[in-house]
């Protein structure tokens, strides 16, 4: 005897597949547990998430690296002279000196790296001090990096330490007085040429020199221009 409102079991297992199989067919994305539609529809899955974590991490927008600090002689010689004063307090410079790097050709007085030569007279020490700015490779490290001590002979004429008093020209200033004897004609002729700057004390003359450079080295130098660090005259032309 049949019960209203009731339904055979064979009904109800019907009516369950059926249901399954309008879902897999309407929704395409669910399947019954343990069924092989179901394993493949997790492998689909986690292949397209690892694709997409994988595409967001390459298309990540590295930071830029920092720009080079080109800054002139006086600036430099400033961050050095602390350090050096804090090597030895009766520190004083006998050379100050720009260095080539691909950041910069000096044109406008300025370089990424600066080094300042210092000597100690009660210590008998010399040492020097090595500002950079520079972003190009194998440069020194931003900031001021300290040289090896070494022996100091007041004696040295090569070595003479001057007064900060002296050095009144900046490197600009003095590559415009250069620039006025020799120096505007080798740029527009080879205008790939560096220009470094060298300061330190002439023995014979008395005077703090600037010599202002026109190559990459002093051996190979096309055009050398020596003014005065005080005054900013023109004092010759040394090469």
């Amino acid at each position: 005897m049949k019960t209203a409102g009731l339904y055979p079991m064979e009904s109800v297992a019907a009516g369950a597949r059926m249901s399954e199989r309008t879902h897999a067919r309407g929704r395409g994305a669910w399947f019954p547990l343990g069924t092989p539609w179901f394993s493949a529809a997790l492998i689909g899955l986690a292949l397209l998430t690892g694709c997409t974590s994988g595409s967001n991490k390459a298309g990540e927008t590295q930071p830029a690296p920092k720009p080079a600090d080109l800054i002139t002689a006086r600036s430099a010689f400033q961050k050095v002279y602390t350090t050096a004063r804090g090597w030895n307090a009766d520190a004083k410079p006998y050379r100050l000196e720009s260095l080539i790097t691909t950041d910069g050709n000096g044109h406008d007085g300025k370089w990424a790296v600066w080094r300042g030569s210092f000597a100690s007279a009660n210590m008998r020490s010399e040492k020097s001090f090595t500002w950079s700015g520079s972003a190009a490779e194998g440069a020194p490290e931003r900031g001021v990096n300290p040289g090896i001590e070494d022996s100091y002979s007041a004696s040295n004429s090569s070595t003479q330490v001057f007064d900060l008093a002296f050095l009144k020209i900046d490197s600009d200033q003095a590559l415009a007085t250069a620039q006025k004897h020799g120096g505007e004609e080798i740029l527009q002729k080879e205008p790939d040429t560096p220009v470094f700057y060298v300061c330190d004390w002439s023995r014979s003359t008395n005077i703090l020199v600037w010599h202002v450079i026109y190559g990459a080295s002093r051996d190979a130098a096309k055009l050398t221009v020596a003014v005065d660090a005080s005054t900013g005259d023109f004092l010759r032309v040394e090469k």
